[in-house]
Protein backbone atom coordinates (compact mmCIF):
# COMPACT_ATOMS: atom_id res chain seq x y z
CA UNK A 1 0.00 0.00 0.00
CA UNK A 2 3.14 2.53 0.97
CA UNK A 3 4.55 2.26 -2.56
CA UNK A 4 0.95 2.43 -4.03
CA UNK A 5 0.34 5.73 -2.09
CA UNK A 6 4.08 7.02 -3.17
CA UNK A 7 3.05 6.91 -6.64
CA UNK A 8 -0.52 8.68 -6.18
CA UNK A 9 1.35 11.34 -4.28
CA UNK A 10 3.56 11.60 -7.10
CA UNK A 11 1.48 11.79 -10.04
CA UNK A 12 -1.49 14.09 -8.02
CA UNK A 13 0.10 15.75 -5.32
CA UNK A 14 4.09 16.31 -5.56
CA UNK A 15 6.15 18.61 -7.82
CA UNK A 16 9.72 19.02 -8.01
CA UNK A 17 11.72 21.83 -9.68
CA UNK A 18 15.54 22.65 -9.83
CA UNK A 19 15.46 25.79 -8.72
CA UNK A 20 13.20 26.86 -5.63
CA UNK A 21 9.92 28.27 -7.21
CA UNK A 22 7.51 27.38 -4.54
CA UNK A 23 6.57 29.20 -1.75
CA UNK A 24 5.64 27.71 1.16
CA UNK A 25 3.62 29.33 4.44
CA UNK A 26 6.57 30.05 6.19
CA UNK A 27 7.63 32.41 3.05
CA UNK A 28 10.60 30.30 2.25
CA UNK A 29 11.10 28.78 -1.52
CA UNK A 30 11.38 25.19 -2.16
CA UNK A 31 12.26 23.11 -4.69
CA UNK A 32 9.25 20.47 -3.49
CA UNK A 33 5.71 21.35 -3.52
CA UNK A 34 3.46 19.27 -1.64
CA UNK A 35 -0.25 19.63 -1.69
CA UNK A 36 -1.85 16.24 -0.47
CA UNK A 37 -5.69 17.01 -1.22
CA UNK A 38 -6.09 15.61 -4.88
CA UNK A 39 -4.48 12.26 -2.94
CA UNK A 40 -6.21 12.33 0.22
CA UNK A 41 -9.90 13.04 -1.29
CA UNK A 42 -9.65 10.42 -3.89
CA UNK A 43 -11.68 7.36 -3.82
CA UNK A 44 -8.56 5.03 -4.17
CA UNK A 45 -6.29 7.92 -1.92
CA UNK A 46 -8.56 7.31 1.47
CA UNK A 47 -8.26 3.72 1.22
CA UNK A 48 -4.64 3.72 0.91
CA UNK A 49 -3.91 6.75 3.55
CA UNK A 50 -6.66 5.48 6.16
CA UNK A 51 -5.30 2.13 6.04
CA UNK A 52 -1.96 3.01 6.61
CA UNK A 53 -2.67 5.85 8.97
CA UNK A 54 -4.70 3.40 11.17
CA UNK A 55 -1.83 1.21 10.80
CA UNK A 56 0.32 3.77 12.25
CA UNK A 57 -1.76 4.38 15.10
CA UNK A 58 -3.49 1.05 16.19
CA UNK A 59 -1.01 -0.07 18.85
CA UNK A 60 -1.31 3.29 20.55
CA UNK A 61 -4.78 2.48 22.22
CA UNK A 62 -6.38 5.77 21.03
CA UNK A 63 -9.77 6.56 20.58
CA UNK A 64 -9.76 9.35 18.12
CA UNK A 65 -7.61 10.71 15.53
CA UNK A 66 -7.82 14.02 13.99
CA UNK A 67 -5.99 17.19 13.29
CA UNK A 68 -6.21 20.96 12.38
CA UNK A 69 -8.84 21.49 9.41
CA UNK A 70 -8.37 21.00 6.26
CA UNK A 71 -5.39 18.78 5.88
CA UNK A 72 -5.80 16.22 8.36
CA UNK A 73 -9.69 16.02 7.80
CA UNK A 74 -10.01 13.90 5.12
CA UNK A 75 -7.22 11.87 6.57
CA UNK A 76 -9.18 11.42 9.91
CA UNK A 77 -12.20 10.09 8.36
CA UNK A 78 -9.92 7.51 6.15
CA UNK A 79 -8.34 6.39 9.10
CA UNK A 80 -12.15 6.31 10.67
CA UNK A 81 -13.30 4.41 8.58
CA UNK A 82 -10.52 2.13 7.97
CA UNK A 83 -10.42 1.60 11.68
CA UNK A 84 -13.89 0.36 11.55
CA UNK A 85 -13.74 -2.06 8.61
CA UNK A 86 -11.18 -3.65 10.96
CA UNK A 87 -13.21 -4.13 13.68
CA UNK A 88 -11.16 -1.76 15.84
CA UNK A 89 -13.54 1.07 15.66
CA UNK A 90 -11.00 5.07 16.00
CA UNK A 91 -13.14 7.79 15.82
CA UNK A 92 -12.61 11.00 13.66
CA UNK A 93 -12.29 15.03 15.00
CA UNK A 94 -11.02 18.14 13.84
CA UNK A 95 -9.51 21.12 15.05
CA UNK A 96 -10.67 24.47 13.68
CA UNK A 97 -7.67 27.24 12.74
CA UNK A 98 -10.34 29.66 14.56
CA UNK A 99 -12.07 28.90 17.66
CA UNK A 100 -15.71 29.14 17.76
CA UNK A 101 -17.42 32.07 18.98
CA UNK A 102 -20.64 31.03 18.97
CA UNK A 103 -22.71 28.29 20.49
CA UNK A 104 -20.60 26.11 23.26
CA UNK A 105 -16.92 27.57 22.15
CA UNK A 106 -14.49 25.12 22.05
CA UNK A 107 -11.29 24.00 19.38
CA UNK A 108 -12.51 20.64 18.85
CA UNK A 109 -15.10 19.11 16.94
CA UNK A 110 -16.55 15.46 16.70
CA UNK A 111 -17.50 13.18 19.33
CA UNK A 112 -14.78 13.16 21.94
CA UNK A 113 -14.56 13.81 25.24
CA UNK A 114 -11.94 15.52 27.70
CA UNK A 115 -9.07 12.59 28.36
CA UNK A 116 -9.78 10.36 25.48
CA UNK A 117 -6.30 9.14 24.32
CA UNK A 118 -6.06 10.79 20.78
CA UNK A 119 -3.25 10.91 17.91
CA UNK A 120 -2.86 13.74 15.63
CA UNK A 121 -2.08 13.58 12.48
CA UNK A 122 -1.02 16.21 9.70
CA UNK A 123 -1.17 15.98 5.78
CA UNK A 124 2.57 17.81 5.20
CA UNK A 125 5.14 18.72 8.14
CA UNK A 126 7.61 21.33 6.89
CA UNK A 127 8.30 23.09 10.48
CA UNK A 128 5.48 21.14 12.54
CA UNK A 129 4.00 24.29 13.22
CA UNK A 130 0.15 23.36 12.33
CA UNK A 131 0.82 20.16 13.87
CA UNK A 132 2.15 21.62 17.03
CA UNK A 133 -0.90 24.07 17.26
CA UNK A 134 -3.03 21.18 16.68
CA UNK A 135 -1.63 19.23 20.12
CA UNK A 136 -1.71 22.68 21.99
CA UNK A 137 -5.10 22.80 21.51
CA UNK A 138 -6.17 19.37 21.19
CA UNK A 139 -4.71 19.54 24.86
CA UNK A 140 -6.53 22.60 25.76
CA UNK A 141 -10.17 20.59 25.09
CA UNK A 142 -8.75 18.08 27.93
CA UNK A 143 -7.24 15.50 25.43
CA UNK A 144 -4.74 13.16 25.91
CA UNK A 145 -2.17 13.53 22.48
CA UNK A 146 0.05 9.98 22.57
CA UNK A 147 1.07 10.29 19.12
CA UNK A 148 1.65 11.81 15.60
CA UNK A 149 1.53 10.55 12.67
CA UNK A 150 2.60 12.88 9.44
CA UNK A 151 1.49 12.02 5.83
CA UNK A 152 4.52 13.77 4.43
CA UNK A 153 7.69 14.34 6.00
CA UNK A 154 9.25 17.18 3.74
CA UNK A 155 12.29 16.41 6.01
CA UNK A 156 13.17 19.89 6.83
CA UNK A 157 13.10 19.81 10.66
CA UNK A 158 9.03 19.44 11.60
CA UNK A 159 9.24 15.62 13.02
CA UNK A 160 12.29 16.89 15.22
CA UNK A 161 9.93 19.90 15.90
CA UNK A 162 6.71 17.99 16.89
CA UNK A 163 8.80 15.37 19.33
CA UNK A 164 9.31 18.53 21.74
CA UNK A 165 5.47 18.31 21.88
CA UNK A 166 4.42 14.64 21.78
CA UNK A 167 7.45 11.76 22.06
CA UNK A 168 5.84 9.55 19.60
CA UNK A 169 6.07 10.72 16.17
CA UNK A 170 5.85 8.89 12.64
CA UNK A 171 5.88 9.63 9.25
CA UNK A 172 3.89 7.74 6.20
CA UNK A 173 6.17 9.16 3.28
CA UNK A 174 9.16 11.27 3.24
CA UNK A 175 10.24 13.61 1.33
CA UNK A 176 13.51 11.38 -0.46
CA UNK A 177 10.55 8.48 -0.88
CA UNK A 178 8.41 11.10 -3.43
CA UNK A 179 11.62 12.35 -5.00
CA UNK A 180 13.10 8.71 -5.93
CA UNK A 181 10.15 7.87 -7.39
CA UNK A 182 9.35 10.90 -9.20
CA UNK A 183 12.86 10.68 -10.61
CA UNK A 184 12.20 7.09 -11.66
CA UNK A 185 8.98 7.76 -13.28
CA UNK A 186 10.48 11.26 -15.51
Amino acid sequence: MKQELIEMLCRKSFQYSEEPVFKLVSGNMSRFYVNCKPTTLSARGMVLVGNLVFDAVCNEKIEAVGGLTFGADPIAVAAAFASALKGAPVDAFSIRKRQKDHGIVKWVEGDIQPGQRVAIIDDVATTGGSTIKAIERARLEGLEVVKAVILVDRQEGGLENIRQHVAAVSAIVTRDDLLQRYKEMK
